[in-house]
């Protein structure tokens, strides 16, 4: 497991395109004059290369994805990140990546359990598991859990608890994933901040994200059970928290505009079923044409 390396910055929405730019021209986030070139402090520099590595956008080596240059490239079909689609294909890839691994144990493990929760629940589930892989420190877990509610929970900063910066120019804004709630908890003294990222139908979620991520986590199958697309591991019922409803509408969305995609139920068995192979990036192709 990989904690830490962000050095406690969320992603910004500018992070992204300033990282490919930077490696484009053949530099690197070690180079002495990184911090004048990329325009910010020295810490910012490790975490904008740390995010470059957790969107999968490069390798350890540095070398730039398919991805990268789909996106951000000078023919990229969002290089400024303005279209929704875009933001929650990042997620997807932040949570299948599995780089930055608090990411992936959130949404494929401890929001099974649980869509309300604690950060002290959520440290202590991380925890278990840590100490299993030699990897626990609670400072660093700490840290983790901390950025990862400040990149999802909803922009609101009438408290005044969340880091102004964060309120206009963290990357998930948009997407609106995470409430908080300040609650009294029976035992406790005062009133408790509880979590909250609750299974829905999400409007703004393309579908042809959905059927991308679909093509992505499950290669060549022809056949997938409603089950798995619901709650398997990357599957787009847990990485987008939807529920049924939600997932039945993205689905009946692919089926009507991809002819060869059908979704069959059969003595109570629900399977999508591809007819013939469908390339992925056509589709991210398909959604950005529309766009």
């Amino acid at each position: 497991m990989r904690f830490s390396g962000h050095e406690t910055f969320i992603c910004k929405q500018f992070w992204l395109k300033k990282g490919y730019d930077f490696l484009v021209a053949g530099r690197k986030f070690s180079d002495e004059n990184a911090v004048v070139e990329l325009g910010v402090g020295k810490n910012m520099v490790s975490a904008i290369g740390f995010w470059m590595k957790a969107f999968g956008l490069c390798n350890d080596k540095w070398e730039l994805s398919e991805m990268a240059h789909y996106i951000f490239g000078d023919e990229g079909k969002d290089t400024y990140l303005e279209d929704i689609g875009s933001i929650w294909l990042l997620h997807y890839l932040l949570v299948k990546e599995n780089y930055a691994s608090i990411y992936s144990l959130f949404f494929n493990g401890f929001r099974r359990g649980r869509i309300e929760f604690t950060l002290e629940q959520l440290h202590k589930y991380i925890e278990s598991l840590a100490k299993e892989d030699n990897s626990y420190n609670v400072n660093t877990i700490t840290t983790d859990i901390m950025v990862l509610q400040r990149m999802y929970q909803k922009a609101d900063n009438t408290e005044g608890r969340i880091e102004p910066e964060d309120v206009y120019s963290g990357i998930f804004n948009d997407l609106q994933l995470m409430t908080k709630l300040r609650v009294e908890k029976y035992g406790e003294k005062g009133l408790v901040d509880l979590f909250r990222i609750s299974n829905e139908d999400k409007q703004n979620l393309p579908a042809e994200i959905v059927l991308f991520s679909i093509l992505d986590t499950y290669p060549d199958m022809e056949t997938i059970g409603f089950k798995e697309l619901e709650v398997g591991d990357n599957s787009p019922g847990i990485v987008f928290a939807l529920n049924k409803d939600g997932l039945y509408s993205k689905i009946e969305k692919i089926t009507e505009r991809y002819k060869n995609v059908v979704f069959s139920s059969n003595a109570g068995v629900q399977v999508l079923q591809f007819k013939s192979a469908i390339n992925k990036w056509e589709v991210l192709n398909d959604y950005y044409a529309e766009n």
